[in-house]
């Protein structure tokens, strides 16, 4: 090849560089024509690789297309609240790639409700984000940044009533009229038992002969006046309780297959609300009669009576001994019996 045109072919040759978005590139070309096509190339590449993804879009779709269908009803109705109202609005107009620790740390620090509901937020958030990765919208999860930070005040345990309260409901279950009334105040009262379990029991899981409490289904209320059969809780909530000498006095046995509380249907939200409004009427109890409290006063009672927490675990049907005595234990003891306990421990 003469000399001349070896010159002219290298000087035919391009070799720049060009800065998209801050990001300097090299392209290499062997002629004006095949410099540009490159060029647009690189930059239509570029742009498609920005499509971004709105959360609040992407959020929803998640949670119809994979959490909707495969989750209980009450479930459902927890998580669109937390999207609704605490997760969608925190990001909102934002792409699910933009997000960040600070914007997640951010969201925590503007929620003004329990730390418990904020751990709530925190699990749901973290499915949404787990997707995320998954669908290579994001290298990692936030979320995962050891930087996040949830405080807030521990959820208050509900309160039990005290002794003399439930001595005097118990000397008092005969006064209630109605005999379903009576029924319940019995089953209630004096068993560990969720109102969800006492609504879910038909008399085939009372077994007299045994002196036993099958628990085997709950009856939830996730749209309030709409009963729904479901399992229990969880599997540990699936047990055998003793059945108390107290309440079959006032037990009537029916259809194996009816429910004990309602017959051929369970009771609705709003048939337990007048029930108990009753029973405070008939038994004239100074409080209001709430289902709820119930069961940590009997699990606390149980327990200062045996102080064996695996039995009251087991009848609480808790899967650790730690949810029992945090959730569930509340103590019958003051400041003066522990002085006094003390005291007896170490002077013979």
């Amino acid at each position: 090849m003469p000399f001349q045109q070896g010159v002219e072919e290298m000087a035919t040759k391009i070799n720049r560089t060009v800065t998209i978005d801050g990001v300097k590139r090299w392209i290499h070309a062997n002629s004006e024509q095949e410099y540009a096509d490159k060029l647009a190339k690189l930059f239509c590449g570029e742009q498609q690789s920005k499509v971004k993804h709105l959360f609040s879009e992407y959020a929803w779709n998640w949670f119809e297309t994979y959490s909707k269908p495969n989750i209980a009803t009450a479930t459902v109705k927890l998580y669109s609240h937390l999207l609704k109202y605490h997760i969608i609005p925190a990001f909102e107009g934002m792409a699910v790639e933009d997000i960040r620790v600070d914007d997640i740390q951010r969201l925590f620090n503007g929620m003004d409700t329990s730390k418990e509901t904020k751990y709530k937020v925190k699990r749901l958030l973290n499915q949404v984000l787990n997707a995320a990765v998954d669908d290579e919208f994001l290298v990692k999860s936030p979320l995962k940044s050891d930087r996040i930070k949830i405080t807030g005040a521990e959820s208050t345990t509900t309160k039990p009533y005290d002794v003399a309260q439930m001595q005097y409901l118990v000397q008092h279950i005969g006064d209630i009229k109605s005999p379903q009334d009576r029924t319940y105040m019995a089953l209630q009262a004096v068993h560990p038992l969720r109102l969800e379990e006492v609504l879910g029991l038909k008399w085939a899981d009372v077994d007299f002969d045994n002196m036993a409490l099958h628990i085997c289904r709950a009856v939830t209320h996730p749209t309030r006046n709409q009963p729904e059969v479901k399992d229990t809780k969880t599997r540990s909530s699936i047990r055998t309780i003793g059945l108390t000498q107290l309440a079959a006095s006032y037990l009537t046995p029916d259809k194996a297959d009816d429910f004990v509380l309602g017959g051929s249907s369970p009771l609705s939200y709003t048939q337990v609300r007048r029930m108990c409004e009753r029973i405070k009427n008939d038994t004239g109890f100074s409080e209001k009669i709430t289902p709820m409290r119930f069961r940590p006063t009997v699990l606390t009672d149980l327990y200062d009576r045996t102080r064996d927490i695996k039995l009251v675990q087991a009848a609480a049907g808790h899967t650790t001994a730690e949810m029992t005595l945090k959730h569930y234990v509340n103590g019958r003891g003051d400041v003066v019996k522990s002085a006094a306990a003390i005291e007896s421990a170490y002077t013979a």
